[in-house]
């Protein structure tokens, strides 16, 4: 079932690694070594996802990662299929992000894995900044995906609002 999943997604999805790391678990008679790889997927169509995940090998690690990002996939809503809506913040330990709307033929200004990540979403006008200190790649990556999901629970809220209205009128 996995597999036939990712035959199909091959043509649909394209895939930035954004790092990959030797991480070591000290064990009774040594040290275990296994790589740390980080992944974004995405179709340039308002859909992006993150993963991270670890293998004995890089290409195991590779694999692993892309499979955790495909779970996490999530849509956010593009403006003239080339912005976002509005401005948002996100955080996610100490990174923190602000991505701007910007104006037709204005291009991608960002830096790092927010360019990756608004890239394969297909965000091509924007301007974004990294405000925390932190230079950990993961975390800025993951607080760039809680801002991009703010899209997504201001129209979740907005539907289960009105679907609350209808439930209980009050008379």
């Amino acid at each position: 079932m996995g597999k036939d999943l990712n035959k199909s997604d091959k043509k649909e999805f394209q895939e930035k690694t954004l790092e990959v790391r030797r991480v070591t678990r000290v064990v009774a008679g040594g040290k275990r070594f296994s790589f740390r790889a980080s992944v974004v997927v995405g179709d340039r169509k308002g859909r992006v996802g993150f993963g991270v995940e670890k293998g004995l090998d890089v290409a195991q690690a590779v694999a692993k990662a892309k499979i955790e990002a495909k779970k996490n996939l999530i849509s956010i809503p593009l403006k003239d299929n080339r912005t976002i809506l509005y401005d948002v913040e996100g955080k996610y330990g100490a990174a923190k992000v602000r991505l701007k709307p910007a104006p037709p033929n204005h291009g991608l200004i960002a830096g790092g894995p927010l360019r990756v990540i608004l890239e394969l979403a297909g965000v091509s006008d924007i301007s974004a900044k990294i405000l925390g200190r932190t230079t950990n790649k993961i975390n800025n990556a993951r607080a760039t995906i809680e801002a991009l999901k703010s899209f997504k629970s201001y129209s979740l809220s907005k539907k289960s609002q009105t679907n609350s209205n209808d439930q209980n009128p009050k008379s």
